[in-house]
């Protein structure tokens, strides 16, 4: 007999833009991986781009602003902007919470 398993958990996929090491880009950093590490331990992937160091990505992503975190997966692909301190907000938008 096979033991019954649950729904395998949601990976998420984030990409977050940043504009270098200035005060916002910085803190949207930290804010983000303090929130992946407290909710999504061990099911998330995060890749950091500074937008000086790699332009050309911005157009890949339709980046506008920096910071931004662009949720890749699970799908739908979701952006959020801004310093990622409003942590509710950025809960409900990544489906971690109603």
């Amino acid at each position: 007999m096979t033991p019954h398993r649950g729904p395998q958990p949601v990976f998420y996929r984030l990409r977050l833009y940043i504009a270098g090491a200035n005060p916002r880009s910085t803190l949207a950093t930290s804010n983000i991986k303090a929130l992946c590490e407290e909710r999504l331990h061990g099911r998330y992937d995060l890749e950091v781009i500074d937008i000086y160091q790699q332009p050309e990505l911005l157009e890949r992503d339709q980046i506008v602003a920096a910071p931004t975190l662009v949720r890749l997966a699970p799908l739908p692909v979701r952006h959020f902007s801004g310093d990622l301190s409003d942590t509710r907000r950025l809960l409900v938008g990544l489906d971690l919470e109603d």
